[in-house]
């Protein structure tokens, strides 16, 4: 996947609550105009540029909307740390369809990304025609979700984007132990960013972890279960990191028996979460998309 200096528009709408929001827009083609858009979803700690690859890809076929959550790339931070949750994300979300007047749409959502999508499917009926779950499902592993919330909102800042990308292979290596260092630096200038003193970051409101910290925070709350059966008969990829924590095997196998369309496919060699650039994951979405309607 090859992708185009800025082939992307900025677009911000405002929350119910007042958070100035952003996205990245990535045009179809002038034939797919028709069709409906597939919005992307980054997890927990993610924005924007986790699809720098993908979405251009797919902008090939239709319109692509790479969202950034609340509190995250150039999304404002919430005033009110309490609404880093999914339920408030949807909102947001549903404020976005709203404002560019987008009826249906397909999306795909890695880890917080895909429970918003279910969430999505439960909330807004006759709306998603199609997703995609990036290494998340109603049933969650407790020793992945206790990982995330060990490292969320924690962390200092990096001198120049080498020993970023070091500290970041230090943290994550069990996730991607097939990494050089260049797939590190690639990874680092996706979730850091450069403050105006000159040092890295990572690009998100430390208060994130905010809800994580309550009682069972981070923990669904509810059976999620319904939320997924949501999503009924539509296509319905399910992306597993074969080394995932969050995600279990049994799990994945449970997800892809309830649906009749849905389709499990691993990714070898990586954990939570498969970026989405792995040529196994890059096939699966391209037949995905496929089924996708036309309008």
């Amino acid at each position: 996947m090859q992708q185009d200096i800025r082939d992307w528009s900025d677009h911000y709408w405002w929350s119910a609550d007042g958070v100035r929001l952003h996205a990245r827009v990535h045009d179809g083609p002038a034939e797919a105009a028709a069709a409906p858009p597939i919005l992307c979803f980054p997890g927990l700690a993610r924005n924007a540029r986790d699809f720098e690859a993908l979405a251009p890809h797919l902008a090939a076929r239709r319109r692509v909307i790479a969202v950034e959550f609340r509190g995250r790339g150039e999304s404002a931070y919430a005033k009110d740390p309490m609404t880093y949750v999914p339920l408030t994300y949807v909102q947001d979300v549903v404020a976005l369809l709203d404002d560019l007047g987008i009826e249906r749409f397909a999306t795909v959502g890695t880890s917080l990304g895909g429970l918003v999508s279910m969430l999505l499917a439960a909330t807004q009926p006759g709306r998603l025609v199609g997703a995609v779950l990036n290494d998340v499902g109603p049933e969650l592993q407790t020793a992945g979700l206790d990982r995330i919330r060990d490292y969320i909102g924690a962390g200092g800042s990096q001198p120049t984007w080498m020993h970023a990308a070091r500290a970041m292979a230090e943290l994550n290596g069990a996730i991607y132990p097939g990494y050089g260092i260049h797939d590190w630096l690639r990874l680092t200038k996706r979730t850091h960013r450069l403050t105006p003193e000159g040092r890295i970051v990572t690009d998100y409101d430390k208060q994130i972890a905010a809800p994580l910290r309550v009682p069972n925070g981070g923990d669904a709350g509810v059976d999620l279960w319904p939320a997924y059966r949501a999503l009924g008969d539509m296509p319905l990829l399910i992306l597993r990191g074969e080394l995932s924590d969050i995600l279990a095997r049994e799990a994945a196998g449970k997800m892809a028996a309830a649906l009749p369309r849905a389709r499990l496919v691993e990714v070898p060699g990586v954990g939570h979460a498969p970026t989405m650039d792995e040529p196994e994951a890059v096939a699966a979405i391209d037949a995905w998309a496929a089924e996708l309607p036309a309008a």
